[in-house]
């Protein structure tokens, strides 16, 4: 059974590393906001959604220990440059900054069991999508880890084998650090669900030779036109994907859309220190003077993206009319980039 990502308890945050999965089941615990915007930048915990839970308590730990809350949101801000999420779970933190510790502390609670909800019904959202039967391939690591729990592409394929589907699940390995074959492998085998590795470059080759119902993938940050930024390799595969004909859905929460921006070039693209690359995992692999280029998400233009997938539904082309149309369904007071 996967564990829980993120905790709570008594004025400490402890975080599930993913540094050490899948060969060791281990937390850290964060005390400090400091704390917790270093888990946050080395990737002890990941993906848009988890990232932007651990900065709310993050704000809240800033605000139990009577720090300056402009400090700490900068620091925690400055950790991840491209997932949304993040800056989103800050602004809505900003509503209660001046508010008593405890309901900065209630706040941050809140946006937790909002994420796990926001994720169940993305699944019911996306299950309709994935036929009985399909074998579904999967880029990085959108899972329950990735979140708050259930996750959100990988929480799609929960809700179908809960439906009672089949489904066989092909996992790219997802270089260079390979959130695929350590994560995602990790999760569904621990739900029981059928998941094969390959690395980034299989995936047209299995598209050739097996019938692929969907290729389904998570999201750091979404534009208003449907572009979207999620781990690197996702754009080659929706190019793939289109000229074998296979659907490819993105699931994501609408807290991943980002109101400023008209499509994807404005989307910052993080670039990682080139020891990922280098000498991954300590494993030398490249001389020192050779120069590395280590971008960590790219673009996936909208026309690559046949829907999707959120808690308000399922999104379809033009995505200009249907994102602004969900954004326009959605509470006020679940709205966070539009309210700068």
């Amino acid at each position: 059974m996967v564990p829980d990502t993120l905790k709570w308890n008594e004025g400490e945050l402890s975080l599930l590393d993913q540094t050490k999965l899948p060969w060791e089941v281990s937390f850290v615990r964060c005390k400090t906001c400091e704390e917790v915007a270093s888990a946050i930048k080395s990737m002890v915990v990941r993906g848009a959604p988890a990232i932007g839970v651990a900065a709310a308590y993050g704000m809240a730990l800033a605000r139990l220990a009577g720090e300056d809350m402009l400090e700490a949101r900068f620091l925690l801000m400055s950790t991840r440059p491209t997932a949304v999420n993040l800056r989103w779970a800050l602004e809505r933190m900003d509503r209660v900054v001046g508010a008593s510790p405890v309901a900065v502390v209630d706040e941050a609670v809140a946006i937790h069991r909002e994420d796990l909800n926001i994720n169940k019904a993305i699944g019911e959202n996306g299950a309709n999508l994935i036929p009985d039967g399909a074998n579904v391939v999967t880029h990085c690591n959108a899972g329950a880890i990735a979140t708050a729990g259930w996750g959100t592409a990988l929480g799609v394929l929960r809700s179908c084998v809960r439906s009672g589907k089949r489904i066989r699940v092909y996992a790219d390995e997802t270089r260079p650090r390979l959130q695929g074959g350590r994560l995602t492998a990790w999760e569904l085998r621990e739900d029981g669900i059928d998941v094969t590795v390959m690395t980034d470059g299989m995936a047209a080759w299995l598209m050739k030779r097996e019938k692929i119902g969907a290729v389904l993938v998570g999201a750091d940050r979404i534009a208003m036109n449907g572009d979207t930024a999620n781990k690197i390799g996702t754009y080659g595969l929706s190019i793939v994907a289109k000229a074998h004909g296979v659907p490819f859905y993105v699931a994501a929460p609408m807290s991943t859309f980002d109101e400023g921006l008209s499509d994807g070039d404005g989307i910052p693209i993080e670039e990682r220190d080139g020891s990922e690359i280098r000498s991954p995992y300590s494993s030398k692999l490249i001389p020192d003077d050779v120069p590395v280029w280590n971008p960590g998400f790219d673009v996936t233009p909208c026309e690559n993206v046949t829907a999707i997938v959120t808690e308000m539904g399922v999104l379809r082309p033009p995505y200009i009319e249907s994102i602004a149309e969900a954004i326009d369904r959605r509470p006020k007071d679940e709205r966070g980039c539009a309210d700068r």
